[in-house]
């Protein structure tokens, strides 16, 4: 009981295998991404906060997407970073297990948040007079409410279904704990967790390229039947960043599960992709909805512009 306790309770990350000399770099390249993510996505959030005219569906489904976002790189980035500085790479079970939870409920979070803008801009650009009647202040709760409730749900069973196997190995394969990697701990049968992991995994990735699939047909669809230039070229270029925003979450995330399960997969290959879903879409999304999102643009500087000259 004793020794199963011990290695419950402490666990290894996998080294950085950093030189000396390249500690306090890696620290300081860290900590300045970190703080960067953190300051860009609070600077979406507020933005859309305190501006009446952002009040919008489109808007306030994106407001969800850099709460997501700081949720997993604040689980991801402070244990990396003091992993780093201290050079200790030791980590408690129960601190393994909250990191792997909240790391997959910010994967699972950004795809449905991702999935839900585009049904938004399908119904914007293919729907346009029914647009309000359709998306009520009543559906756009509806929707938010089922992204978190849904991510919610689908990650604490598999996290439950995790901590209550029994430990007989204490080395995490990843740089972060992960479902995965703390599945190879155990000893134990785990055709549960595989089964119920493999369902959801394919519910939600499957059922969000769905949505983006048919959104994205129709919005090809009418943009090619439109006769309007400026209207078929906006809606393009504010669906193509979508699209390419969401590929890579797909993409990475589902090449990260499979390559756990595949031995043929280089481990440094699995791990920079793994953390690629953690770095960044972080630091792209604010950029890209922050740039190409135009009512988001203007009356953001505008409105930090306002504050300054107010201040002085």
């Amino acid at each position: 009981m004793d020794g199963n306790s011990s290695l419950r309770n402490l666990l290894t990350l996998e080294t950085l295998s950093l030189s000396t000399t390249h500690i306090y770099p890696a620290f300081i390249f860290g900590t300045v991404t970190y703080l960067f993510i953190v300051f860009c996505n609070l600077l979406i959030l507020i933005t859309i906060a305190v501006r009446k005219k952002l009040h919008k569906p489109m808007f306030i489904l994106l407001f969800n997407l850099p709460i997501s976002d700081m949720i997993g790189a604040t689980a991801f980035f402070p244990q990396v970073l003091l992993n780093i500085v201290t050079q200790k790479r030791l980590i408690s079970f129960p601190a393994c297990i909250t990191q792997a939870f909240l790391i997959h409920f910010y994967g699972t979070g950004n795809l449905l948040i991702l999935s839900a803008m585009a049904y938004d801009r399908y119904v914007a650009i293919c729907c346009p007079l029914r647009y309000n009647t359709i998306m009520t202040p009543h559906t756009l709760m509806r929707i938010v409410i089922s992204v978190w409730v849904l991510s919610f749900s689908f990650i604490i069973i598999v996290i439950i279904l995790t901590a209550r196997l029994k430990a007989c190995r204490t080395n995490i394969v990843d740089l972060y704990c992960n479902n995965p990697s703390l599945l190879k701990l155990t000893c134990e049968d785990i055709t549960v967790n595989n089964y119920y992991g493999f369902t959801a995994s394919f519910v939600i990735q499957a059922g969000s390229l769905s949505i983006l699939m048919y959104t994205y047909a129709q919005i090809l669809r009418t943009c090619v039947m439109t006769n309007q230039r400026d209207a078929r070229q906006k809606a393009m270029q504010t669906c193509g960043t979508h699209l390419v925003v969401v590929l890579i979450l797909q993409i990475s995330t589902a090449f990260t599960l499979i390559s756990h399960r595949l031995d043929s997969v280089s481990p440094l290959l699995r791990r920079a992709c793994g953390v690629s879903i953690l770095i960044f879409p972080p630091v792209l999304d604010p950029i890209i909805y922050g740039l190409k999102v135009k009512e988001l643009k203007y009356v953001g500087v505008n409105f930090f512009i306002s504050n300054r000259y107010r201040t002085i």
